[in-house]
């Protein structure tokens, strides 16, 4: 492997032993090969040129690349610089799972006929996704990002797609799955246990909920956490006390969201009222 080379290979127990790669190739070239399940990746520098279905294809930074399962097919630099992806590979249960759950019925697997494609918004998704997953966040945000990224890239590209159905005002399950985030946020809810509670499939309960919301399960859940935490620092707790208190995995998650929503560190919050009790 080349010294500008990197490359981290991992995967996630709790989406079906969805694999991931986050890479930097310079002179590696991969020869002729094909998966079990798809490949999702996105370039994030430099670009890619690969042989797959008879035809020589180049994925420039932006670029989303969709290679279906079974299907053989290389990668090499396209540039002297190399290029730089992140990609998910899902097996055929998790998009047949997307797709039925988009349907309300059972479908056929999708088939996802353009290998490139340029769209800045599902890049962004994808993205988000990936970096979720890799972070380790909650159960539930790893669950929906992966869920709806895979269920938008079906409804955009793939052939034979379902239609969306209309939403539906669903005020008393939507109601009841933000009753129980809000009693139990502390807790790590997966998107199945929403799900039931709402009597709606995954994707139409993330749906629902971002439409009557105004934000998916995990924020809505992150919103209450941090609530509750600025009222436990304003109380003189410590920042890894609370962090553990509600719900998050480590100080550093802990940190990053309440930066984002209060805008200031956890410390400096909780420091400048211990100041006002003096």
């Amino acid at each position: 492997m080349s010294a500008n080379e990197y490359v981290k290979f991992w995967h996630d127990t709790t989406l079906s032993n969805l694999e991931l790669l986050r890479a930097t190739y310079v002179t590696h070239s991969f020869a002729p090969h094909a998966h079990e399940g798809y490949v999702i990746g996105v370039i994030e520098q430099g670009a890619e040129q690969f042989e797959y279905r008879r035809s020589r294809h180049i994925a420039p930074t932006g670029s989303i690349v969709f290679i279906n399962p079974g299907e053989v097919h290389t990668g090499s630099s396209a540039t002297d610089h190399g290029w730089t992806y992140r990609t998910l590979y899902p097996p055929v249960e998790l998009l047949q799972r997307a797709v039925c759950d988009l349907a309300g019925r059972q479908r056929d697997i999708p088939f996802f006929a353009e290998p490139v494609v340029h769209d800045a918004e599902m890049m962004m998704e994808i993205s988000l996704a990936h970096r979720a997953i890799e972070e380790q966040t909650s159960a539930l945000e790893r669950e929906a990002r992966l869920l709806w990224t895979l269920a938008r890239l079906i409804v955009r590209y793939a052939d034979d797609h379902p239609r969306l159905r209309p939403l539906t005002k669903e005020h008393l399950g939507i109601q009841r799955v933000r009753s129980y985030l809000e009693e139990n946020y502390a807790e790590n809810i997966s998107l199945a246990e929403l799900a039931s509670i709402a009597h709606l499939s995954p994707f139409h309960l993330l749906r629902s909920f971002r439409n009557q919301v105004n934000l998916p399960p995990h924020a809505y859940q992150i919103q209450i956490r941090i609530t509750h935490a600025k009222q436990m620092l304003r109380m003189g707790m410590s920042c890894v006390d609370t962090a553990l208190a509600v719900g998050f995995a480590d100080q550093s998650h802990f940190t990053k969201h309440f930066k984002r929503i209060v805008g200031v560190p956890p410390g400096l919050y909780g420091g400048a009222h211990k100041k006002e009790q003096y």
